[in-house]
């Protein structure tokens, strides 16, 4: 099984939400408003407060066959406003 972290700007959530449906994924997690420091700027209290600025992380889990769905239709998106994705392995705690 793999997971799936994409981080990006807040204001492209429902545009990505779109792209992640139409890659069939079999359920995701969202967190809105996410803010932090990247490799280029940092996200300051004004903008933290009025949310330009914020991220959403969405968090999937999934197999491999659904990655590479998920990358062709969302790797457009987060070429043209930005944002990433990492994939990691994940074990069940079972």
């Amino acid at each position: 099984m793999k997971r799936l972290d994409l981080i990006f700007g807040e204001r492209e959530l429902d545009q990505m939400i779109e792209t992640l449906e139409k890659a069939q994924v079999p359920g995701y997690t969202v967190m809105k408003h996410v803010t932090g420091r990247g490799p280029e700027r940092i996200v300051s209290e004004d903008m933290e407060f009025t949310g330009l600025g914020a991220n959403a992380h969405v968090i999937i889990f999934c197999d491999q066959d659904v990655i590479e769905r998920i990358k062709r239709t969302t790797l457009p998106l987060l070429n043209f406003y930005g944002g990433v994705a990492f994939v990691s392995d994940a074990t069940p705690l079972s």
